[in-house]
């Protein structure tokens, strides 16, 4: 049984304090701790920001999550293949060579995030058929092929991308799309 009495090292807007269990817990409920919860959306679109910040792109940080049924499948971010010098380290030919964004993709040795999202399901065989795609930022033509191969029905994005040749591929292949702005379920 419990001991209400024995003190607890409690975390408390974030400073450590000692207080009993009974303490605690009328802090926690007392403090600045939102009772909304995020929607499913932006809970994911916030898992996808998370995973951003492994990407080693120079350019731009991009996350990608895939869900099937409000479960996480896989994920990925953008950067050089496994095994292959980050580009932080060799530095970015894109940028040396002024190429704009949405342009001559095969000079760039980084992976797209939804690429790599799908590259993992398929490399520990998790079919993503009928399953969501998040991502920071609208995919790609080169990815757009992907997701619709790959059997994805629904992105969420939160960024625009200026290649209108994916929106164009996601409308003829009937997958829906999202735009993932902040908001909070009631």
């Amino acid at each position: 049984m419990a001991d209400f009495d024995t003190p607890l090292l409690t975390l408390v807007e974030d400073n450590w304090m000692s207080c009993s269990p009974n303490a605690a817990h009328e802090l926690v409920s007392a403090s600045s701790i939102s009772s909304t919860r995020p929607s499913w959306d932006n809970y994911f679109m916030g898992i996808a920001d998370l995973v951003s910040t492994r990407s080693t792109c120079l350019r731009r940080r991009v996350g990608a999550v895939i869900v099937m049924e409000r479960r996480i499948l896989c994920t990925g971010y953008n950067g050089a293949p496994s095994g292959i010098t980050h580009c932080s380290e060799t530095g970015c030919i894109r940028r040396e060579m002024h190429v704009p964004s949405g342009e001559r993709h095969e000079l760039c040795r980084g992976v797209h995030a939804e690429q790599n999202a799908v590259i993992q399901a398929a490399r520990y065989g998790i079919s993503v058929l009928g399953a969501s795609l998040y991502c920071t930022n609208q995919p790609c033509s080169i990815c757009a092929k992907m997701i619709v191969n790959a059997g994805i029905v629904h992105v969420c994005f939160r960024q625009p991308y200026n290649d209108p040749m994916s929106l164009e591929m996601f409308s003829q292949a009937g997958l829906s799309l999202s735009i993932v702005e902040d908001e909070v379920d009631p």
